[in-house]
């Protein structure tokens, strides 16, 4: 099975946008849909409440003929265009889809940050983390969401194995970013979010890239849109991971980054495991 994640950073502009950067983004999705993945994890879509319109639905036709499409976005009283969630899953699976509601404090829950697809015999889920913001203003919060995301997972993994994917928002070890050292106290990098990083590990789930390459260094997910050089540099951090049951860990063969081109911000994640 093959699966793939990716925090896009609108769907709207990268389905509909005519910027350099949108036809970036479109180059990533066709190099997704060349990969012929069973399920497509996408965050971060900032869709109304109302979701895809029928010019996105069309040109995710286009690109993705195959496949059925779930998603969840930002409602009242959480902001509009916010956030938000989407699954692309080949048509030949038929999973219950679900929305959970956490307990999430704030607006989290409202702000379309998980969806859940439930097979016979396993979970996908994905997740779009809250950023803990500039001047770390909502990192409290986020340590509540931290410890019900953490619950919910586990009410998942008691009842068949898990696979977790998504925009983690943190850097759990000092290997996972480039300049550790000047970022102890940014946001994704400090030791309460790492730390709860440790404990949803803890809780018996495995961390597949770190898993088949606990070594290696100078990979990272994402690169500073703002910062010209980021990319060329390579100064960037490892927050999007694929996360599985402790159980299934065995069964990962792949655990990698697709390469975005020039494109700043996220990349998009592979997982490939034999269930």
């Amino acid at each position: 099975m093959k699966l793939i994640s990716w925090n896009i950073d609108s769907i709207n502009a990268a389905l509909t946008g005519t910027s350099t950067r949108a036809e970036e983004t479109r180059d990533v999705l066709h190099k997704i849909a060349d990969e012929k993945p069973d399920i497509i994890a996408i965050q971060e879509t900032k869709l109304s409440q109302n979701g895809p319109t029928k010019k996105h639905f069309s040109v995710l036709q286009e690109l993705f003929p195959d496949y059925q499409v779930a998603w969840r976005s930002s409602v009242e009283p959480a902001r509009k265009g916010y956030a938000g969630t989407m699954y692309l899953y080949l048509k030949k699976y038929k999973p219950t889809v679900t929305y959970p509601q956490i307990g999430a404090p704030e607006t989290m829950d409202d702000e379309g940050r998980i969806i859940t697809l439930e097979f016979p015999d396993f979970f996908v889920t994905e997740v779009y983390t809250p950023n803990s913001g500039s001047s770390l203003k909502r990192l409290a919060s986020r340590q509540l969401w931290d410890d019900c995301y953490r619950e919910y997972l586990q009410k998942l993994d008691q009842q068949k194995p898990v696979m977790v994917s998504g925009d983690f928002n943190v850097a759990h070890e000092p290997i996972d970013l480039a300049h550790p050292e000047t970022n102890h106290h940014s946001a994704g990098y400090t030791d309460e979010e790492r730390e709860h990083f440790t404990q949803l590990l803890a809780v018996g789930f495995t961390d597949s890239f770190r898993h088949l390459n606990p070594d290696k260094e100078g990979v990272y997910s994402w690169w500073a849109q703002r910062v010209i050089t980021s990319k060329q540099n390579n100064s960037g951090w490892r927050i999007d991971y694929w996360l599985v049951s402790d159980r299934i860990a065995g069964k990962i063969k792949k655990s990698t980054m697709i390469d975005s081109g020039k494109r700043r911000d996220h990349t998009p994640i592979k997982l490939e495991i034999d269930l």
